[in-house]
């Protein structure tokens, strides 16, 4: 899979900065993505399909934990290894050049079937995160979204350095207490919620959105992620779904269906 489908984007920014900005740096801008191959290798064992590759690095918690990034040695082969996880499990993602992506691909296949391993994806990838409570940009955010509206407000005021935007995080707008802000929502019937559905309040007006919506993979149970107005005061709540003239009541929960502690994504 392409390491982002944003890339296009971010070479275009610079182009137009170099062009419109600083015209005056003698700077040639070659977008290099395609160069790379990404495979995101993710589940308990995961580790243990790595460790069995001839390698450099060393996989142990201690010296590379969740969060931690570096460059080593697969098979042979250069890579960047990334410990980051969008399924809520122990996840590696492992980026190699191009030419060598079959090579790897074969080996993590061959050593991880007495694992069970199998593909995964972009489906499941996103049933994943969505029982995990992670953010998809895009579809449970959009131009309004601001940090704290999703839980981010505090990382983002202890930011002590300058950075673009920071200064419209303190206007007034931004600061209301009945924002729409990140829930997560539990289905009281056996309906699934879909996404971008309203949510409204007993005179029908709408309070907020269904963004993302799925049943868990274990248990099978209706969840989604919704932006609602005054959402984290809300918790336990009865809200009201509206679905082309149905209504479907469910529960305001906090957003992470699956280990909300982290721990086997820090294992």
């Amino acid at each position: 899979m392409p390491l982002s489908t944003f890339s296009p984007r971010v070479a275009a920014w610079f182009e137009e900065w170099h062009q419109c900005e600083w015209s005056h740096l003698r700077v040639t801008i070659v977008p290099v993505t395609e160069n790379w191959a990404c495979f995101s290798l993710a589940g308990p064992k995961s580790r243990d399909v790595l460790a069995s590759l001839e390698s450099s690095i060393d996989l142990s918690t201690a010296r590379f934990p969740h969060l931690g990034m570096c460059e080593g040695r697969l098979l042979g082969l250069d890579v960047r290894l990334y410990r980051v996880s969008f399924t809520g499990e122990l996840a590696y993602e492992i980026n190699v050049r191009t030419n060598a992506a079959s090579e790897l691909w074969n080996a993590l296949m061959d050593r991880g079937g007495s694992h069970g391993i199998q593909p995964f994806g972009l489906d499941a990838l996103l049933l994943m995160r969505l029982e995990k409570g992670f953010l998809h940009v895009g579809s449970d955010t959009d131009g309004t979204t601001v940090p704290d509206d999703i839980g981010w407000g505090k990382v983002a005021a202890n930011k002590r350095s300058d950075y673009i935007g920071k200064r419209s995080l303190w206007l007034p707008e931004h600061r209301r207490v009945d924002r729409l802000q990140l829930i997560g929502l539990e289905a009281e019937t056996n309906i699934v919620i879909g996404g971008h559905l309203r949510i409204i309040d007993s005179s029908e007006v709408t309070d907020g959105w269904v963004t993302s919506a799925g049943r868990t993979v274990v248990g099978d149970q209706p969840i989604a992620l919704a932006m609602l107005r005054g959402g984290r005061e809300r918790m336990g709540a009865r809200v009201d779904v509206y679905d082309s003239g149905s209504v479907t009541q469910a529960t305001v929960v906090a957003a992470s269906f699956y280990d909300p502690s982290g721990e086997r994504m820090h294992a």
